[in-house]
């Protein structure tokens, strides 16, 4: 993990404008965005008083009544919580929220072996995180019925998706859709991961975890799915547009969306995996991003994560070659700024260390005796929010 980020940028008086070197001691305390709570002056400070304490009652009153209903904030992988906002060097504006408590899965969903006590015991030891598997038509098929449903499953979430919804509330359907298809979310206490789905807003790389901080107008978020059913998981996400989004993240997106499309169209037997890693690096770059080094793609089947892992930027040491029968993850995580990250104190969330965004995709694809079919692929039913595609374009590769 890095030390920290780099010197904060000059504010402008959030009053008149001028050049800032005071801070609102309250906000510094509440860790709220720097930019809201800078003045020139003890003067202009004093001014801006009557209406800038309004945004510490805010807080301060959303933070009691999230307390009351039992809402706390998470720390250490999700096996504690607290009613203080911990303190953090963070790198961006973005803060983490409390979050609910953890959602129930009825008895009869059949749950992967880290549903009850958070701690996975197959997976670990399992001779699949060193070997490939070649999956058996029974388990392809499996394994298409499982992505099928993901998919649906992240659509339905996107749905809701607009400025003032919680990411809590994304989760909420996330894991009610999921069950109501006789499916466990896989993120759920898997490590001890709190809730069903990541959900990654702006600077978040990956692993964000649902809470209750309401999407506001210019953000982007990541939702981050995975489906356990039938034996088997089914893993995607996409990053979405909250309302009105700056030129900048829509370039991000649009380039992150891209990187995955070209390295999904080098898949086929014979393929070095870490060719992958190339593709996607060499296209990031021509758009002047940086490719997340921290976190990769990989394996998946009757095992969350096992062998191969896919790195995603260049000149990587991957080994072994693509198959036929073979099924993994490729997930870019694209950067505006550097790639490093740093984590949050619960342990989970990923930020880039510069604060700037980030955005990802990914699928789960099998490789095919002739090529790739993109398990995940998107439906004619997929909501339409990437301008990029046309509606005809919609439909599985």
């Amino acid at each position: 993990m890095e030390k920290g980020a780099s010197e904060p940028s000059p504010l402008d008086c959030a009053r008149c404008g001028k050049p800032a070197s005071l801070q609102c001691p309250k906000c510094a305390q509440l860790k709220l965005p720097r930019e809201a709570a800078a003045f020139c002056s003890q003067d202009c400070f004093k001014a801006a008083w009557a209406s800038h304490k309004s945004v510490h009652t805010k807080l301060d009153a959303l933070t009691s009544q999230l307390s009351l209903e039992g809402w706390k904030y998470c720390l250490k992988k999700g096996r504690t919580r607290t009613l203080e906002l911990p303190r953090f060097d963070w790198t961006g504006p973005l803060r983490p929220f409390p979050i609910s408590k953890m959602r129930l899965v009825p008895d009869e969903i059949e749950k992967p072996d880290w549903a009850l006590d958070g701690i996975p015991k197959i997976e670990p030891d399992s001779d699949l995180q060193k070997r490939v598997e070649i999956k058996t038509p029974e388990q392809i098929e499996r394994m298409r019925e499982t992505c099928r449903i993901a998919r649906e499953v992240l659509d339905a979430g996107a749905r809701i998706i607009k400025p003032g919804i919680t990411t809590d509330e994304i989760d909420r359907v996330i894991h009610e859709e999921t069950i109501a298809r006789g499916g466990y979310p896989s993120p759920l206490n898997y490590h001890f991961f709190p809730k069903s789905c990541c959900t990654s807003v702006n600077e978040v790389i990956c692993h964000g975890i649902p809470d209750a901080r309401k999407l506001e107008d210019g953000d982007i978020v990541n939702v981050d799915v995975t489906v356990y059913y039938k034996g088997v998981h089914g893993d995607l996400n996409d990053t979405y547009f909250v309302g009105n989004v700056d030129e900048a993240s829509k370039q991000l997106v649009r380039v992150t969306y891209e990187c995955l499309e070209k390295a999904i169209a080098i898949v086929k037997p014979g393929v070095r995996f870490r060719e992958v890693g190339e593709i996607i690096s060499r296209h990031a770059s021509m758009s002047g991003l940086s490719v997340v080094k921290s976190y990769c793609g990989h394996g998946i089947g009757e095992l969350f994560h096992c062998a191969p892992n896919i790195p995603h930027y260049s000149r990587n040491k991957a080994v072994g070659i693509m198959k036929a029968g073979q099924t993994f993850t490729i997930e870019p995580m694209i950067n505006t700024g550097i790639w490093r990250d740093r984590l949050w104190p619960d342990e989970w969330t990923a930020v880039t260390a510069d604060g700037k965004r980030s955005a990802q995709f990914e699928h789960t694809l099998l490789v095919t005796e002739t090529g790739v079919e993109v398990l995940t692929a998107r439906l004619p039913s997929s909501p339409d929010v990437y301008p990029w595609l046309k509606p005809s374009s919609a439909t599985s590769k």
